[in-house]
């Protein structure tokens, strides 16, 4: 059955061949210029060798693998879109010099970086990616920059025409946006539902950052009808859940993570009436108040711990556009992130990569017991 699944997205990738049908997506707010620290140890190693040198008065830790890159939820799931055929409008901030490097980043010609806010401090992010039981995981050092002070009073007429145009607007990383963040989402949503003819889909990030502010943003955005489609990981399903019933962390010491998440998952399907759209690193599920549907994830090499949800985001969303079943637009959501994490150029797929890669795949799905 599962396997099915794949052959469903390798059919839906072959008709999408001759298909006149282009959709367009608005995304925002974030571009982060990304330097990615891959340690092939664990924390308690880690600090140990730092520890040896700070002792020492200093030195060098030679040996560690790092890259830059392009980073921000928004332009990773803007260069994934455009490789799998949508339109892309970012409208986003950065400063002089990260325009530039989005030119260099974001080539394509189906991303327009006509709506590109140039502003005084740009976004930047090191990420330490440690080695531990569970695989790869990262902490995420971030300087939001002027992303903390991006809101709707960064928007102009011609953006507000452009999201009224689209068939999806898309708000990414709430947590950055730290003074407007629930203005910005609250601001373009209500846009797109009384003016625009598209869905609207957000994905907050981890929250805990601006946990102060989520309240706020559970009152006038979550719970006011104006999302489409919630995305979320693990911890974010926890921390959403918790919020609309304290009871769920009672649960935390009784289930499992991905058992945790799950029924929080359905907290948050029972309360608003947004698609609940879990993607965990084991299983991926989509939750309405009448249907919920599972698909585990694959079981391939993990060769980074960053951007694998703005991939997922990227192939829900092309999933969701064309009307594919929902056990077949996780699927496909969860062999692009898949793609993505195993491939050794952090490359987002085109449709005949992915289509070429689903035969790969069968067979790789994974269990409860595989966490990595």
């Amino acid at each position: 059955m599962l396997d099915e699944y794949l052959e469903d997205v390798k059919g839906f990738l072959k008709r999408l061949r001759g298909t006149e049908k282009e959709i367009h997506v608005v995304v925002m707010p974030d571009f982060f210029l990304d330097r990615f620290v891959s340690l092939n140890f664990d924390l308690e190693a880690f600090v140990g060798i730092v520890a040896d040198v700070l002792g020492r008065k200093g030195g060098n830790i030679d040996g560690i693998v790092q890259k830059d890159f392009r980073g921000g939820n928004a332009v990773n799931t803007a260069s994934a879109l455009a490789r799998l055929g949508a339109r892309v409008t970012p409208i986003i901030c950065t400063d002089k010099l990260g325009v530039q490097l989005l030119k260099f980043y974001l080539k394509s010609s189906r991303i327009s970086l006509s709506h590109v806010k140039t502003v005084e401090k740009p976004s930047i992010t090191t990420a330490l990616e440690f080695q531990t039981t569970n695989g790869k995981t990262n902490v995420m050092l971030r300087d939001v920059g002027s992303l903390a002070d991006f809101g709707p009073q960064n928007l102009g007429g011609e953006d507000f025409e452009v999201i009224q145009r689209a068939d999806y607007v898309c708000v990414f990383n709430w947590a950055g946006t730290r003074r407007f963040g629930t203005a910005l989402a609250q601001t373009v949503f209500q846009h797109a539902k009384t003016k625009g003819r598209g869905k609207t889909y957000f994905d907050s990030a981890d929250p805990t950052s601006n946990k102060k502010k989520t309240p706020d943003l559970m009152r006038k955005v979550l719970q006011a009808n104006l999302v489409d489609i919630l995305s979320l990981n693990e911890n974010e399903a926890v921390f959403y859940a918790s919020l609309l019933n304290p009871e769920m962390k009672s649960l935390k010491g009784k289930l499992g993570f991905e058992d945790l998440a799950m029924e929080s998952a359905k907290t948050l399907a029972e309360s608003l009436n947004a698609r609940i759209d879990l993607h965990t690193t084991c299983f991926s599920a989509s939750l309405t108040k009448k249907n919920e549907t599972i698909v585990p994830a694959f079981n391939v090499p993990v060769l980074r711990a960053t951007g694998a949800g703005d991939a997922w985001n990227a192939g829900n969303i092309i999933g969701d556009a064309y009307g594919l079943p929902d056990a077949a637009r996780l699927t496909l959501a969860n062999a692009t992130a898949a793609y993505y994490i195993s491939n050794p150029k952090a490359a987002h797929p085109t449709r005949e990569q992915l289509m070429k890669f689903c035969d790969k795949l069968k067979g790789l799905w994974k269990t409860k017991t595989d966490k990595s």
